[in-house]
């Protein structure tokens, strides 16, 4: 199972705290502030119970008022839609990243992908007091390491990681001011594919370790991802794991804003979650970009379900068997 920081083992597993983190401002697209709610309807606390686990749900996270005004400092240079509205949800939320880590396994149900600001921020702070490093597995479609001056579009939800790595582009965001950035090099992306043409370049100068849809096809999922644990556990390190819904091929996951066709089987996101599970080292979790408007009968909100439980230690023994709907056309 995974193990907080401090004191979790075979005997005594972490208590797992669910927040919600309905925010939708780092994206164009209506609905996924929707996300928490649909996580709790499939019976994401349910499945961890049942799993041996205590989970307390801490509800949903309504962020803090901030003023800007008057303060040049904190204005990004270039294309940041809702800036003021992210650096709220970043700041509060950072702040209860960290209080949650210190006394657990934190599980931050999104919500758009701008949430990672917050969430890898308070737990990176939580890993810096215990004296480790902090490494992300970020699996998605994209490698949000856009800045206000490279992105197309201005949606800060593209902006994640360049944020918590520390690009001084995004340091209005936080306040008082990031402590620590995660060392960009910490950051391992798996499945992408869609990279911005000036993003590009930035991955290249803080060398992001990206292992996009050629490798995994070429590869497999396990040699890359044994790299990142092999390297976490010698660094005795905590690994922080943000998933995306658009990591998955849109066909599997359609309740996303942002589909990019060529995505992840489910069962190789089952594989990387049970390896996860495995190696005892994941120590916090995003779920993000759900969006319950744009799906089919809660069919994505019960992937993203299953594939926590199966980084929290079910197997497929485990797993019940669905009944098969009714086939249409027949009698």
């Amino acid at each position: 199972m995974p193990a907080t920081a401090q004191d979790a083992t075979e005997d005594t597993p972490p208590v797992i705290h669910l927040i919600g983190v309905p925010v939708q401002d780092g994206t164009h697209e209506k609905g996924c502030l929707m996300g928490p709610d649909a996580l709790r309807t499939a019976g994401i606390r349910e499945t961890l119970e049942g799993l041996g686990f205590f989970c307390v749900d801490h509800g949903n996270l309504t962020p803090r008022p901030i003023d800007n005004q008057g303060d040049p400092a904190n204005e990004p240079v270039g294309k940041a839609n809702h800036f003021d509205r992210i650096a709220s949800w970043t700041r509060t939320l950072t702040d209860r990243s960290y209080q949650l880590a210190r006394t657990g396994f934190p599980v931050f149900m999104g919500g758009d992908h701008s949430l990672a600001m917050g969430s890898v921020a308070g737990v990176a702070r939580h890993a810096a007091e215990q004296g480790r490093e902090l490494f992300v597995l970020w699996l998605d479609a994209h490698t949000d390491f856009n800045t206000p001056s490279t992105t197309e579009s201005g949606n800060m939800h593209g902006m994640s990681v360049a944020a918590f790595c520390g690009l001084p582009e995004l340091a209005g965001l936080y306040e008082p001011q990031l402590v620590p950035p995660v060392n960009p090099a910490n950051v391992h992306m798996m499945g992408i594919r869609s990279i911005d043409n000036k993003e590009r370049e930035l991955l290249r100068q803080h060398h992001v370790k990206i292992n996009d849809m050629r490798v995994l096809d070429e590869l497999g999922v396990i040699r890359p991802l044994m790299e990142l644990i092999d390297e976490v556990k010698s660094k005795n390190a905590m690994l922080h794991v943000s998933l995306d819904v658009d990591f998955l091929d849109p066909d599997i996951a359609p309740a996303v804003g942002t589909t990019v066709p060529g995505g992840a089987t489910l069962r190789e996101a089952h594989l990387i979650m049970e390896l996860l599970h495995e190696s005892r080292m994941v120590t916090s979790l995003d779920l993000v970009e759900l969006n319950p408007f744009l799906d089919h009968r809660g069919k994505t909100a019960d992937i993203l379900r299953d594939l926590t439980a199966s980084l929290f230690g079910r197997t497929i023994f485990d797993r019940p068997t669905r009944r098969p709907g009714p086939r249409h056309g027949s009698i």
